[in-house]
């Protein structure tokens, strides 16, 4: 039976619940705690009676297996759970952007108790989150002047720079030539440099709000870490589950038509074969960027028109270039057209050649796509590439991932089924595509119904 006692100090009146329930391991008998304290205004006859009900609530929860712990607070215990999922495979990239997250939340939840956590607390949390000049993230910076001038006096190449604090080539290069670039890259060049970011560039801050997709982004892995404590009977329910997020209107996916693909196609022939084939292989496979950069020659089967998709080649701040499994695990066996067979062809002869005039500087490691010293090439590099492609052809905005949903879209469009597409684009699940492309598929299913209706229905107008 629960214990109760009443304290009475200097900050006011509290109880003190024991419940004693078990044995330790050194066969000491198990005590658990919890504290009520009554809001102001409430009477000592109500307050007594409010604590036996909570008293028997706890003592309840610990028979029913559930302990409560009041120390431990939702920091300390989101730090522990994604400890854990590190350990049973969470992806690098995943770890690293629930950590980002886990920044933010900590400041505004951390410090409660993860017993003591309630759906209020997440609805202000959220609502804070969508509020103006929380967002710390893209913010730009624009060079104030020559920033290759600085580099040289400094007696600092792009390369060491890029190498030491682990930037893109690609931005490095950007600021080179004046171009605008993330504020967190700048304050990287800047102190490479020896200089205040203010005395290189121009700041632009970024004072919109978060986006609702972003918002629910916090939620659900707030979720994530609930549902661990709660699996785990640390906590009654899961808080998250009971709160209010934010509800992400649907956006249509970006996909290009046909004849938009014809002309990416016609602009491509201007450009080098190394980029050419890259491009190529995500307009016709429908590939993330990472998979088609960790893609390697023994994977690869031309006499039979055959790619093996069974791993990515991801960068991050925190580790650098690294080789993992495809997003959803899954190993794919995709079947390419005749035309980028002779394209890759094409490729592996360019490459066999600059692996002779780089001799001893070339570096084997089997990868289809590297610089030009042989080394692996940086996803991020495909995005880059892209954006300055449409500029000098004056085409809309290309990202790696457009062309992803186009082949889906095209697929559907003509009639292949959702399976045989999720399978095309290795997603987790046929519910995964089918959300995805639903108002595609709902196009399809009017097509279907008007073909039924010609068929069956409108045989004298057919006549």
């Amino acid at each position: 039976m629960a214990n109760i006692r009443k304290i009475v100090g200097i900050g006011g009146t509290a109880y003190k619940i024991t419940v004693t329930h078990g044995l330790d391991s050194s066969g000491k008998q198990v005590r658990h705690y919890k504290t009520f304290t009554p809001p102001n205004g409430m009477s000592d006859k109500r307050a007594e009676k409010e604590a036996q009900r909570i008293a028997v609530q706890f003592e309840n929860e610990i028979l029913q297996g559930y302990q409560l712990d009041s120390r431990q607070t939702f920091a300390e215990y989101a730090d522990y759970v994604l400890d854990l999922k590190k350990r049973n495979g969470l992806k690098q990239a995943t770890y690293e952007r629930y950590t980002h997250l886990l920044e933010r939340t900590n400041l505004a939840i951390g410090h409660i108790k993860l017993a003591d956590l309630r759906p209020q607390h997440l609805n202000v949390f959220y609502k804070n989150l969508g509020e103006a000049g929380v967002r710390t993230a893209g913010s730009k910076a624009t060079p104030k002047g020559d920033i290759r001038a600085v580099m040289k006096s400094r007696r600092l190449s792009m390369e060491r720079i890029a190498a030491q604090y682990q930037i893109a080539a690609s931005t490095v290069s950007a600021a080179c030539r004046g171009r605008t670039i993330e504020l967190g890259k700048a304050e990287l060049i800047a102190n490479a440099l020896g200089k205040k970011t203010k005395d290189l560039f121009t700041i632009q801050k970024n004072v919109e709000p978060l986006s609702q997709k972003t918002v629910l982004e916090y939620h659900r892995l707030i979720r994530t870490i609930l549902t661990q404590a709660e699996k785990e009977m640390l906590v009654p329910y899961n808080a998250a589950q009971k709160a209010t997020p934010p509800r992400v209107p649907a956006h249509g996916v970006n996909y290009f038509q046909p004849e938009q693909i014809v002309v990416i196609l016609d602009a491509l022939q201007q450009e080098p074969i190394k980029w050419r084939t890259i491009t190529h292989l995500l307009i016709v496979t429908g590939c993330r960027r990472g998979e088609i950069m960790g893609l390697k020659w023994e994977k690869v089967d031309l006499e039979n028109r055959k790619l093996r998709i069974d791993a990515a080649l991801l960068y991050s701040p925190e580790v650098g270039l690294y080789e993992t499994s495809t997003k959803t695990n899954d190993i794919r066996n995709l079947t390419i057209p005749a035309e980028t067979v002779v394209l890759r062809r094409q490729y592996r002869v360019y490459q066999a050649e600059l692996q002779l005039a780089n001799g001893d500087r070339w570096e084997s490691n089997g990868y289809v796509f590297t610089r030009d010293d042989g080394q692996p090439m940086n996803p991020q590099s495909i995005g880059g590439w892209l954006n300055d492609f449409s500029k000098r052809h004056d085409l809309p905005h290309i990202n790696p991932h457009a062309f992803r949903h186009t082949v889906a879209s095209m697929l559907i469009a003509n009639g292949t089924d959702v399976i045989t597409v999720s399978k095309q684009l290795g997603h987790a699940s046929v519910a995964t595509t089918e959300s995805f492309y639903s108002h595609i598929i709902e196009e399809n299913l009017n097509k279907a119904s008007e073909c039924i209706a010609d068929v069956m229905l409108r045989r004298d107008k057919a006549k």
